[in-house]
C-alpha cells in the first residue's frame, strides 16, 4: 500500500527534492509491514528486512536517510548491523527499537551510536515523530514549507506549540487529544475508522479496544464543538470525520 503524505503540514523533503528513504529492520513482520505502512503515508520512500544480513544488504541498494532497527533480530543483533551499517553509511541516523523493559538495550544502543530509541509498544505517531527530528537534525532532510498549522474551518492546530484554537479560542487538549485531534486535521473531510485511529493514535496491539476512541472522540466534541456549528461527525458503521462546520 502506497500512500501520499498528510495534507495541511510541512513535508520532508531530501536535499535533491526526493522523498525521504527509511529502511524498517523488525523480524516480525505483522509490525514491520505496519511501520513501513505508516512511513508511507508521510510520502517517504520505505523498505524493509526481517534480520540483520538482509538490513546490511538493502542498506547498500537503497541508501537510505534513516533506519529504524530491532534491537533483537535472528541473526546478528541490532548493535551488530548498526556498527557495519556506519562503516559505509557513519552519519545515517538510526532509531532503535527495544523491549519495554530492556533498560540496558537502550543503554547499549545509544552508547554504541543509535540516535534515539522508542520502547515496544509504541504508537505509530511517536516512531513518525522521532524520525523527523532525526531526519532534521541530520540534515538529511528538511521542510519544504515551515508551517506547522493545520487548518480546518475556524479550527487551527499548531504541531510544533501543540496549541488549538477555534474562532480564536484556545482549547486546552491532553497529549492524547492533541493526537487524534491531529490525526482527524490531517484528513479532513476523510472517514477514519476505529481501527485506524487505534493504529495511529495508540499502540500498533492495543487489543482492540474500539471504546477508547468512542470516549476520546466524545472528550473532543465537549471541547471543540460544545456550543458551536459541530465539526467531528460520525458516520455509522464507518467512522469519523472532520469538516469545517457549517
Amino acid at each position: 500500500m502506497t500512500a501520499t503524505a498528510p495534507t495541511g503540514r510541512s513535508e520532508l523533503l531530501r536535499p535533491d527534492g526526493g522523498p525521504v528513504r527509511v529502511l524498517v529492520v523488525d523480524d516480525e513482520n505483522a509490525l514491520a509491514d505496519l511501520l513501513s505502512m505508516a512511513l508511507r503515508y508521510e510520502g517517504w520512500e520505505v523498505r524493509s528486512a526481517g534480520d540483520g544480513a538482509g538490513a546490511l544488504r538493502t542498506a547498500r541498494e537503497f541508501r537510505p536517510d534513516a533506519v529504524v532497527l530491532d534491537i533483537m533480530l535472528p541473526d546478528l543483533d541490532g548493535l551488530t548491523v548498526l556498527a557495519r551499517l556506519r562503516r559505509d553509511r557513519p552519519e545515517v541516523p538510526v532509531l532503535f527499537l527495544t523491549a519495554k523493559d530492556a533498560v540496558e538495550d537502550r543503554i547499549a544502543g545509544l552508547t554504541a551510536g543509535g540516535d534515539d530509541y522508542v520502547t515496544k509498544p509504541f504508537s505509530l505517531e511517536e516512531v513518525v515523530a522521532r524520525l523527523r527530528g532525526l531526519l532534521r537534525r541530520s540534515g538529511a532532510a528538511a521542510a519544504r514549507t515551515p508551517d506547522a498549522l493545520l487548518v480546518v474551518g475556524d479550527l487551527v492546530l499548531d504541531e510544533d506549540s501543540h496549541e488549538a484554537r477555534r474562532a480564536g479560542r484556545p482549547i486546552h487538549l491532553t497529549a492524547t487529544e492533541f493526537e487524534l485531534l491531529r490525526y482527524l486535521m490531517r484528513n479532513p473531510r476523510r472517514v477514519l475508522s476505529k481501527a485506524q485511529i487505534l493504529d495511529r493514535v495508540w499502540s500498533y496491539d492495543f487489543g482492540g479496544q474500539a471504546n477508547v476512541v468512542e470516549l476520546y472522540i466524545s472528550y473532543l466534541r465537549r471541547k471543540i464543538d460544545a456550543g458551536r456549528s459541530p465539526m467531528i461527525h460520525t458516520r455509522r458503521g464507518a467512522g469519523y470525520l472532520i469538516k469545517p462546520g457549517e
